[in-house]
């Protein structure tokens, strides 16, 4: 477990500083969110040493700048962050690019914790004192979920077939007439499926709202949608409701 561990010497701590591994393919890129110099350097040597590159960040406003510019493959998340809450930063990450695994690394003791970081959007979560080995198969698992998930040209569920190359959708092999907005939601549920998702991520990753005029925009939509692909839109299958949290898709 990594408590108290000794720092590789040479590495230096700058935040927003990049090391590639040299002389081996690069793996992609892993964005370190951690205010703690000490941990900041145990980190990148982890990832770098499974031939990662690695962006270290000290604080949430530099984190969210770097994940704009740099695209990680995966996040790497503290919690306590200067400037812009870990918690905030999570559910920002997941707005702007949904299948960015962002693994949470933080003292986390209480279960109720946990879950409302899964429904802010975190795909998983590794309590300090951390095992590396461990951190990096979180990481790693996370990464081929989502890779697994990319949804293809035609999606089926149920009774139903999404075509979304040719905004194209049928349910009992009848045509279903889907606004673009409706397949754009539907596509990001899929992306995201059995995660539960909030109104407010909907709303950013969806319809790209940066000041919401309304949540009831999501649960509107979200209703007609019932209705064009459910069996029985009272009681759905696969578009849920998680009361006090949003929404969750179960194919």
């Amino acid at each position: 477990m990594l408590n108290d561990v000794e720092m590789t010497p040479g590495i230096q701590e700058r935040s927003g500083l990049k090391e590639r591994p040299e002389a081996v393919e690069n793996r992609g890129t892993i964005l370190i969110v951690e205010d703690d110099p000490r941990l900041q350097r145990v980190l990148r040597r982890i990832f770098a040493d499974e031939q990662y590159s690695v962006v270290v960040a000290g604080d949430g406003q530099t984190a969210l700048e770097l994940f704009r510019s740099e695209r990680p493959l995966a996040v790497v998340l503290d919690l306590i962050l200067p400037r812009i809450s870990g918690r905030e930063l999570c559910q920002t990450f997941k707005g702007l690019a949904s299948d960015t695994p962002v693994i949470i690394l933080s003292a986390i003791s209480e279960v109720v914790d946990k879950v409302l970081l899964l429904e802010l959007g975190a795909d998983d979560y590794v309590t300090k004192p951390f095992s590396p080995r461990e951190l990096t198969a979180r990481v790693q698992a996370a990464v081929r979920r989502q890779q697994k998930t990319k949804v293809a040209s035609t999606y089926r569920f149920d009774a139903c077939e999404i075509d979304f190359k040719r905004m194209s959708a049928w349910r009992d092999g009848n045509p279903v007439v889907l606004t673009s907005h409706e397949f754009k939601l539907l596509k990001f549920f899929i992306e995201n499926a059995e995660h539960v998702l909030s109104r407010e991520v909907l709303l950013n990753a969806v319809w790209g709202y940066n000041v919401y005029p309304t949540t009831r925009t999501v649960d509107n939509q979200i209703l007609k949608l019932r209705q064009k692909l459910e069996s029985d839109p009272a009681n759905p299958r696969h578009l849920l409701t998680i009361y006090g949290a949003g929404y969750k898709f179960v194919p």
